[in-house]
């Protein structure tokens, strides 16, 4: 793959400054203009189990304000737990008024039947952030799970044990509510100066 020249100047900042900044201040976009108290809401699609996870940055600091799963018991109907999802993450965008969402992106699924449900979980998600105007940043799983655990086929246990000591928490998040808070961190990583690809705005 080619690189541009800006994104080779890029590279070459990184690796000269990587020692003296290797943890540059989540709320830095890729301007390089601050982001003061970016409240970043993460969500993990799925009928059954819709992870989320609400992250405050400020400066180097960062605190999870929320996280949990969605749980709809597998005697509903499918439209019951759509609104379920679209219900709780209006609560819960009210409350804590996140500034920017960062949902986990579409995979490849061998069972066409499992695809469509969790497009119509992601859907549902998804309108309830648009409906409160809030900007939707898409990122692929592997990509998360590198930014947060350093290997993109990472184990739920190993992402959930490292958000765990990211945000210094006192219990080990559910596998759910734990890939939500690492679409939250991961979107908070990719706002530094050293981003070379974009984040995919939807």
């Amino acid at each position: 793959m080619g690189l541009t020249v800006r994104q080779f100047e890029q590279m070459q900042n990184r690796l000269k400054h990587g020692a003296r900044r290797s943890n540059p201040a989540p709320e830095e976009s890729a301007s390089g203009k601050a982001h003061a108290d970016e409240i970043v809401l993460g969500i993990d699609p799925s009928l059954r189990g819709t992870g989320y996870g609400v992250i405050q940055f400020h400066r180097l600091e960062k605190n999870a304000l929320a996280f949990g799963t969605i749980a709809c018991p597998a005697g509903w109907q499918r439209s019951r737990c759509l609104l379920q999802i679209a219900q709780t993450l209006k609560r819960i965008i009210q409350e804590f008024k996140p500034t920017v969402c960062a949902v986990e992106g579409l995979f490849f699924a061998q069972n066409l039947q499992t695809a469509l449900i969790m497009g119509e979980a992601r859907g549902a998600a998804m309108v309830s952030v648009a409906e409160a105007g809030i900007e939707i940043f898409e990122i692929a799983p592997r990509k998360a799970k590198q930014a947060i655990v350093g290997f993109g086929g990472a184990q739920k246990l190993a992402v959930s044990k490292m958000v765990q000591r990211m945000l210094n928490l006192a219990e080990l998040p559910e596998p759910d509510a734990a890939d939500a808070l690492a679409l939250a961190l991961a979107h908070a990583q990719s706002r530094s100066n050293y981003t070379i690809t974009p984040q995919k705005k939807i």
